[in-house]
């Protein structure tokens, strides 16, 4: 979903006291009153599209936080959203006493991918301080500036796992501007432009080769006999066990996928020895074929999801069914 055409303008959407503008309490101003906007129903999903309104990178984290002053907040319905209409034809006035706390990243994000931890790359770039046109603001990298080393940098600053997949106009091919210096990262810097860069600039990028990159989902399963079977956790800022309300094998395939584990073979529902912090995962959501980590929303809960998968890719299940068929005797 992209911030322009029917969404509305960053004048009306802000983040207030956090680290960066692309980082605090998300606040709406509405019929000239600005009021913090509470968390129900909001996933990494939802979020991602007050992230792009604002023009800053995708949806990092999600997070509840009770308020501290009797303000009146907004609701926005997330499905509303989810539907492409404007955050501003989706509020309503609320009494919750809770509002959200939003981290997008600063200035990194995937394009056209399949979720928000694949597509491809775009960095913002200093010619948003040279040009009033809001598509100098984002820069494609070039394949040939860009290495592993990068793309796990990058991974890590979407909050996503480790990087699976770095190949040239795996997302589409795209037209200037691209980034104009290599990246020279460590690894283990916590922003891509915390990197060093080259000193020289490069003036051309071959056709078909900006970088397409997908990172893995940071999902995992813990305890089991083996990384295909246990309790099933998902990182969205930090690791959680997930409730299992309303869950079925379907639902529970998005979680075997993510994990390149084949599909689900059983679910178990199980109480914890304490209530404690949970995601609640929007079954909903996942069906629509979003990940996992964008369906997640913040829930306190003393039941977790055991899980086991069949333990092999989707693709090599349906490989070996092809050769099973090939050997089958011929019907008399």
């Amino acid at each position: 979903l992209q911030a322009e055409g029917n969404h509305t303008s960053t004048e009306s959407v802000r983040l207030v006291g956090g680290d960066s503008r692309c980082a605090g309490t998300l606040e709406m101003k509405h019929e000239g009153d600005w009021r913090p906007v509470d968390d129900s129903d909001w996933s990494l999903k939802t979020a991602d599209v007050a992230c792009r309104v604002l023009d800053c990178g995708s949806a990092v984290s999600v997070r509840q936080r009770k308020k501290t002053s009797e303000r009146s907040v907004w609701r926005i319905n997330s499905y509303c959203v989810l539907y492409r209409s404007a955050l501003r034809d989706c509020l309503t006035s609320s009494s919750s006493s809770s509002v959200l706390d939003l981290i997008c990243s600063d200035s990194v994000r995937l394009v056209n991918g399949t979720s928000l931890c694949s597509g491809r790359l775009e960095v913002k770039s200093n010619q948003s301080n040279q040009s009033n046109q809001s598509n100098q603001w984002w820069s494609s990298v070039c394949e040939d500036d860009f290495d592993q080393q990068d793309a796990e940098v990058v991974c890590r600053e979407l909050g996503c796992g480790a990087p699976s997949v770095l190949q040239g106009a795996l997302y589409g091919e795209v037209e200037a501007p691209m980034w104009t210096k290599e990246f020279q990262c460590g690894g283990n810097e916590s922003a891509l432009l915390d990197c060093r860069s080259s000193g020289s600039d490069r003036n051309t990028c071959s056709p078909g080769k900006a970088v397409g990159l997908t990172c893995s989902e940071p999902v995992r399963l813990v305890g089991g006999d083996s990384r295909c079977a246990g309790t099933l956790e998902v990182k969205l800022g930090d690791w959680r066990p997930v409730y299992d309300y309303n869950w079925s094998l379907k639902r529970a395939d998005v979680a075997c996928r993510d994990l390149d584990c084949g599909s689900a073979v059983s679910i178990r529902r199980r109480k914890a020895s304490s209530k404690r912090s949970v995601w609640w995962i929007n079954s909903y959501c996942v069906l629509s074929g979003s990940a996992l980590r964008e369906c997640l929303k913040s829930f306190s809960s003393s039941f977790i999801v055991d899980l086991t998968c069949s333990g092999k890719p989707i693709s090599d299940i349906i490989s070996d069914s092809n050769v099973s068929r090939m050997f089958l005797p011929l019907s008399q």
